[in-house]
């Protein structure tokens, strides 16, 4: 780094949290797209069924169940919906436990989205809370790049962001905001959004609300 500036807040507390996130390899990526598969299968869906449902096209779809691409969160969420499914079983599983204390060294592997438009990755995130069952909430860490105009999101359910690190430029309505560690933001994510690094790699905590 070309400087040492402190952020506007201490946020000492949360080193723990924002330990380097580990590379993503193959297993994690194939795990959401196994799951999508397994829950539309069970449905007794086509993959032309689930695209008429979710607008995506079919030809997407396939390349998402034999992971040649990885999905973005809004896709999930939207996927999650069509199969009547909570957004944490396709994320990280579905949880066996009434409470979760994750230690640093225990994460689960993260799993990395690309671009919509390209295979460049957009953003690479880790549960924070896998194990609990029923939950309605997914607490994420989240490492974002820079992907200028890239789409904007929207699909149902509601997003908390922290960020820890970097700076991140948030696109909200017809709103633009530059963040700086130590700065939050909530909204509904009907509201058509974009999260990404100004420049350079930010990191955020994402609390994502899903009915």
């Amino acid at each position: 780094m070309a400087s040492e500036e402190k952020p506007p807040i201490n946020v000492d507390y949360f080193e723990d949290l924002t330990g380097d996130i580990a590379s993503c390899d193959d297993a994690c990526r194939e795990q959401i797209g196994d799951r999508i598969r397994k829950l539309r299968e069970e449905k007794g869906l086509t993959l032309i069924d689930l695209s008429q449902l979710t607008g995506f096209d079919a030809a997407m779809l396939a390349e998402i169940e034999s992971n040649a691409i990885s999905p973005q969160l809004g896709t999930i969420i939207k996927l999650s919906k069509a199969l009547d499914s909570a957004l944490q079983r396709l994320l990280s599983g579905e949880g066996h436990k009434l409470y979760a204390v994750t230690r640093k060294d225990e994460r689960r592997v993260v799993s990395r989205s690309s671009a919509a438009r390209s295979a460049r990755a957009a953003y690479t995130y880790m549960s924070l809370a896998p194990e609990v069952k029923g939950r309605h909430m997914e607490a994420l860490m989240v490492e974002l790049e820079a992907v200028p105009d890239e789409e904007r999101s929207v699909h149902a359910g509601e997003e908390f962001i922290y960020v820890l690190e970097g700076q991140v430029l948030l696109y909200i309505g017809d709103e633009r905001f530059e963040l700086h560690p130590g700065d939050s933001v909530y909204y509904l994510s009907t509201t058509p959004h974009l999260l990404t690094a100004l420049e350079g790699i930010a990191k955020v905590l994402a609390v994502i609300y899903s009915e």
